[in-house]
């Protein structure tokens, strides 16, 4: 998965960084820090240890069911083992009943066969995988966890502090531009106007081009502060992704231990395919 792909809001803030006029700073700051994936992304190893609680839950739960329908699958055939031996009937009429009951038995030694596997084989396994990938801390939450969101904070650290900078001269920019924007309808309002002497629009002018001087100046900062954020973009891209990979190659080994492990249930639940 490309994390900043052209299509996504991380890759689309680049587009945001040609007009420094038009920047939306929040809008930025969105397309670019967390947006609540970090978190997510973080958040994953606890979800996946928590589904592992659930899914040794599920075993056990069925592994009752399984076990309560084996007992009376059993209790229903010594039931009427003794009524069917005493009966009247003989011959092939006999033996069909029988059968009846010795099926019964059958399926109550493979129910009972499918609860065993579900408790000490599907779930001791999940168990055992479980404690193995997931470290806990001794005051709560995992290790992984702490790895990947400092990775992730460590990667945003410069980033954020570029953007705050990059915040500051913009508002700066905006600023002085407000004020050239004031100076020139003071300007535009003095000329011609035979109230306002000459010496004051002499002055009045003085200050617009004053003014439209400062803009200049705070503009070239501006766009200096947002060509080092342009420039450092797809280091702090290359960060943020090579964390999430990370990430992702443990998600792709929980996935592929969690479908075998499913895949053993179906298995073990499939009394047609079961031998013992």
């Amino acid at each position: 998965m490309a994390l900043f792909s052209p299509a996504t809001p991380h890759g689309a803030f680049i587009r945001l960084l040609q007009k420094p006029q038009d920047i939306n700073m929040t809008c930025l700051k969105e397309n670019t820090s967390t947006l609540g994936w970090e978190q997510r992304t973080v958040k994953r190893t606890e979800d996946a240890f928590q589904a592992c609680n659930d899914i040794v839950v599920c075993f056990q739960e069925r592994a009752r069911v399984e076990r309560q329908y084996a007992q009376q699958l059993s209790e229903w055939s010594n039931k009427w083992k003794p009524l069917v031996d005493t009966s009247p009937l003989y011959g092939s009429l006999l033996q069909a009943w029988q059968c009846f009951l010795s099926s019964a038995d059958r399926l109550s030694a493979l129910h009972s066969s499918v609860c065993r596997s579900l408790v000490s084989e599907d779930g001791d396994r999940v168990r055992t995988w479980q404690k193995e990938t997931f470290h806990k801390k001794l005051f709560g939450g995992f290790k992984e966890s702490q790895d990947f969101g400092t990775g992730f904070a460590r990667a945003q650290k410069p980033w954020a502090k570029r953007l705050k900078k990059l915040d500051k001269a913009r508002s700066a920019f905006h600023k002085v531009q407000r004020k050239e924007q004031t100076a020139r309808d003071r300007e535009a309002h003095a000329k011609g106007n035979p109230d306002v002497a000459i010496e004051k629009q002499r002055k009045i002018q003085e200050e617009r081009e004053l003014a439209q001087q400062d803009t200049e100046k705070v503009r070239a900062r501006y766009e200096k502060v947002l060509e080092e954020v342009t420039r450092y973009a797809p280091r702090y891209m290359e960060e943020m992704e090579c964390i999430f990979d990370q990430s992702q190659e443990e998600e792709r080994k929980r996935i592929s231990f969690l479908k075998q492990a499913f895949l053993s249930v179906h298995r073990h639940l499939d009394v047609t395919n079961n031998e013992r």
